[in-house]
């Protein structure tokens, strides 16, 4: 598929238009659409997963240990935690989403230039997959490759506003170390080399790309999601959420759970290749956005991915005659094809991958 089978429409042009209710093909299933009266769960206080990584970089063993037992308790029952004394400065988090929000009020025209295709989906966009009369998010998006170097395509970094290419490269660099940091955590708790994941995903050649969400003030969000329930095709996922609304929402137990970001947190995901290579120990969060109708947002997304043409299985050691391989192994490459093809599916992809799942 070389282009979209419809005409892209933009989201932010829709809101900014005045439109007192949204077209019919952002309107969700009635069994998708978030539920925003009092009493919902999402008003409910919940204690979702905050870890302090401060002691994940110090010498104190004790300490240590502790940071490492509550990654391991928010990666195995939750797929994710708010990581707070994370190392990324804040200021340089200030920055970035400022340039993002800077990039997506520039004129159209200026942002048209950057406009992606489902080939490579690198570049400004509005969909994922390539469904025709799919039902679309009520969300603009900035797609592009970080790692390896070799994969960047500078043409597709934005020149405007003048700082973006700056920022984006030290951001990434700094989000790319906590990367680092957190796979070596996740692999001790495993049980496996510190290095085991790491090299699993292709070492030095391992890939990320940074996924940047606009969410455009919506004129009726009960209808609709700025992005649909899905898990993170990927390895891990650092977002770096929108610091004045609550949108993210995670599937806790079948229920819909919505995150309040710590102050000057990062929100780390565990993705489906984690889960594969753990052997279910770890498990991918599924999530969405709700929209808003009083504010627009931005959120940036890192993800950590696996080289995309090795194969990812279940890590031999943590196979047992008592806990038999869950997954068949799979290229990145292979894996995320359903992705790109159909959007967002909830965890209909990792549940295919299972041996005697769903085909």
């Amino acid at each position: 598929m070389m282009s979209w089978p419809e005409q892209v429409v933009r989201v932010q042009s829709l809101s900014e238009s005045g439109i007192p209710a949204i077209p019919n093909q952002y309107i969700k299933p009635l069994t998708e659409r978030p539920v925003f009266e009092l009493g919902s769960l999402s008003d409910r206080r919940v204690d979702i997963p905050v870890v302090d990584l401060r002691n994940l970089f110090g010498n104190d063993p004790i300490l240590h240990l502790d940071t490492l037992i509550r990654i391991s308790t928010a990666c195995r029952h939750w797929g994710f935690f708010q990581a707070v004394n994370h190392g990324v400065s804040h200021e340089l988090m200030r920055r970035a989403r400022l340039v993002w929000r800077d990039f997506f009020n520039l004129p159209l025209q200026v942002k048209q230039e950057y406009a992606n295709a489902p080939t490579t989906y690198e570049g400004y966009g509005s969909r994922l997959g390539v469904e025709k009369g799919a039902i679309l998010d009520w969300s603009d998006y900035f797609f592009l490759h970080y790692l390896p170097v070799s994969l960047r395509n500078q043409s597709k970094w934005p020149e405007q506003p003048s700082s973006c290419r700056e920022v984006v490269a030290e951001y990434g660099c700094e989000v790319a170390k906590l990367c680092t940091t957190l796979l070596k955590a996740m692999s001790t708790d495993l049980g496996l080399k510190e290095e085991y994941i790491e090299n699993a995903f292709g070492g030095d050649n391992m890939e990320a790309s940074l996924r940047v969400n606009f969410y455009p003030k919506c004129p009726q969000p009960e209808l609709t999601l700025g992005l649909s329930s899905h898990s993170d095709p990927g390895g891990i996922t650092i977002l770096l959420p929108d610091r004045d609304v609550a949108r993210l929402q995670v599937r806790k137990d079948g229920d819909w759970i919505t995150v309040n970001p710590v102050p000057d947190s990062l929100i780390v995901m565990v993705g489906d290749q984690i889960q594969v290579m753990s052997n279910a120990i770890y498990t991918s969060v599924e999530h969405r956005v709700i929209a808003n109708s009083a504010k627009d947002g931005v959120s940036l997304a890192m993800f950590f991915n696996p080289k995309s043409d090795l194969v990812i299985k279940p890590a031999e050691e943590l196979v047992s005659e008592e806990r038999p391989a869950v997954y068949d192994g799979m290229t990145f490459d292979q894996y995320r094809v359903h992705m790109r093809m159909k959007g967002p599916c909830g965890k209909a992809r990792l549940e295919s991958l299972k041996f005697n799942g769903p085909k």
